[in-house]
């Protein structure tokens, strides 16, 4: 009888879980965090970089069905980098807007699930703030472009209509320091609220 009513806890649980990730639904919300930004080299390069915290805002969509959903998004974010070379310190912001394309899986029931996702990221910088400490000539200035791509991979946890995501962001796009060439990686770490589900 045991056996019995456990085999048939597992099988509706099953079914239950099933038909909460086939059923088709979309999603939208806002979203708010911080990031922290880098400046990758390579190994022959005299160029060193420290992390430095940023901050993102906006708005997310989601579109899913059969266990997999579709994630586009746009936000404002301010990345902060802070390299040297030869003893020439830049410290630069930049403002932009992103507008990350995800795709991705998820599991779970109840309202209480897990995601995971990849894709690539649109940049369109609309601020550079550099100042240069250690030398005033331009030559070391980083040159941030207006129109750069990335790629994301997270992680997210739902609970209900609350998420938490973690992600990492490969610059794809060089910029140019110097004679140097570099490119813009970062973390970022965001919470969002779900304003609607249909």
């Amino acid at each position: 009888m045991k056996k019995l009513i456990l085999s048939l806890f597992i099988i509706t649980s099953v079914i239950f879980t099933a038909g909460a990730q086939v059923l088709p639904s979309v999603q939208f919300g806002i979203k708010g965090g911080l990031n922290l930004a880098s400046v990758s080299t390579s190994a022959s390069s005299s160029l060193s970089s420290s992390n430095q915290t940023g901050y993102l805002g906006g708005f997310w969509a989601r579109f899913g069905a059969l266990g997999f959903n579709f994630q586009p998004e746009v936000y404002f974010t301010r990345k902060s980098a802070d390299v040297t070379s030869n003893g020439v310190e830049t410290k630069a912001n930049f403002t932009s807007v992103d507008v990350p394309l995800l795709f991705g899986a998820k599991i779970g029931a109840l309202g209480i699930g897990g995601r995971f996702y990849t894709g690539p990221v649109v940049s369109f910088a609309i601020n550079k703030d550099q100042n240069i400490s250690g030398a005033a000539s331009s030559i070391y200035a980083l040159n941030y472009k207006d129109q750069n791509f990335a790629w994301q991979v997270g992680a997210g946890l739902d609970i209900k209509a609350i998420s938490i995501d973690l992600r990492y962001e490969a610059g794809l796009t060089s910029q140019a320091y110097g004679t140097s060439s570099t490119k813009l990686n970062l973390f970022s770490l965001s919470l969002a609220y779900r304003l609607l589900k249909l």
